[in-house]
């Protein structure tokens, strides 16, 4: 129910935006030995979702995303992230896989992170009720202070958020380059 509350605003708020309610599938997970392999998109009860699989699956030490295009709810995205890096789970892009916005926040949380060659990797500004293109915010604005606190929890440098807000407005993508990848630390050595 919030998931399509929130897809009606974002579709309210951003002109042109059009959402599908039918077009996405909330996250999914599939276990493989101590890895699981992560694909949709990011709804609300991700937390919940996360923590029964890993306790039910304790032996598990890697998520492996292929495609998740993103999260419908930030805050509990975040929250879900912070269990990842609690846990000490490693993150891997798959070579064919496409991960972006809330999916690439979610990725950052592997304490070890690996893009495999060919996987895509998707950032751009965010927007909020009230706020089409945060890019348009103050850097003082407060707004910031909570990705620039997770970002920075998970050692990703101040500047990728402010990259990811220039990069591409909050109804577009920008697909990162192998040389962003490694400015900003996506992948750890």
């Amino acid at each position: 129910m919030f998931e399509r509350l929130f897809l009606l605003i974002i579709a309210f708020i951003l002109p042109g935006c059009a959402v599908d309610f039918d077009d996405y599938e909330p996250i999914r997970f599939e276990v493989s030995g101590t890895s699981v392999t992560m694909n949709g998109v990011i709804t609300s009860d991700i937390t919940g979702k996360l923590q029964t699989l890993l306790n039910k699956h304790p032996e598990i030490t890697t998520i492996i995303m292929e495609t998740v295009d993103g999260s419908v709810d930030d805050e509990a995205n975040l929250e879900a992230a912070r269990l990842v890096r609690a846990k000490g789970l490693n993150t891997i892009i798959s070579g064919h896989g496409e991960v972006a916005s809330g999916g690439t926040d979610f990725f950052l949380a592997g304490v070890n992170r690996t893009v495999e060659r060919g996987a895509k990797v998707g950032v751009h500004s965010w927007a909020a009720l009230g706020i089409n293109d945060a890019n348009s915010l103050p850097k003082d604005h407060p707004e910031h202070q909570n990705y620039l606190k997770y970002y920075q929890e998970m050692g990703i440098p101040d500047d990728f958020y402010w990259f990811t807000l220039a990069s591409a407005s909050s109804s577009d993508m920008h697909w990162m380059s192998p040389k962003e990848q490694k400015l900003y630390k996506i992948s750890t050595p």
